[in-house]
């Protein structure tokens, strides 16, 4: 079951990504969607910064993937910007699944390319030009109880 979070400003997107990336842990998965501009790589240093991670973040456009690791012993990030790939074979030639168990994965623009990686994952749709609305769609057992928490505090 989908729920949704306002974000008002672009602060408000980076902690409510902070906020997120404290329940992370190893072997979760984000896949990110939304329009150019709409906040994916936003909503992503926020998690990084709640994870504790080394930035700075930046979107990994031109590189495809990049990995940051802790700064406080906690899993790494590997963010993927998947916009320039044209299939999941293309997904599956980076062998995210390698890292997969011990890192956080966030893929931007994962959509219909993501979904073979694992059975459960976090899909977060990010929509709207000024007050965006941030649309969490959780699938799988891991997922389901841990949203509560992050959304009470929205």
């Amino acid at each position: 079951m989908g729920r949704e979070v306002t974000l008002a400003t672009r602060e408000d997107t980076q902690a409510f990504g902070a906020r997120l990336g404290r329940l992370l842990r190893a072997g979760d998965l984000i896949v990110l969607t939304g329009d150019l501009g709409a906040g994916k790589t936003t909503l992503t240093q926020g998690i990084a910064e709640g994870l504790g991670v080394r930035g700075p973040v930046t979107s990994p456009t031109f590189v495809i993937a990049r990995v940051h690791p802790s700064l406080v012993g906690g899993p790494a990030l590997v963010h993927v910007d998947a916009y320039r790939l044209g299939s999941a074979m293309e997904l599956d030639d980076l062998d995210l699944d390698a890292d997969l168990d011990e890192s956080v994965t966030i893929i931007e623009w994962g959509a219909g390319l993501a979904e073979q990686l694992s059975s459960d994952r976090l899909g977060i749709t990010i929509t709207g030009e000024d007050v965006r609305t941030a649309r969490l769609d959780p699938v799988g057992e891991r997922w389901e109880n841990r949203l509560g928490s992050l959304l009470l505090d929205a």
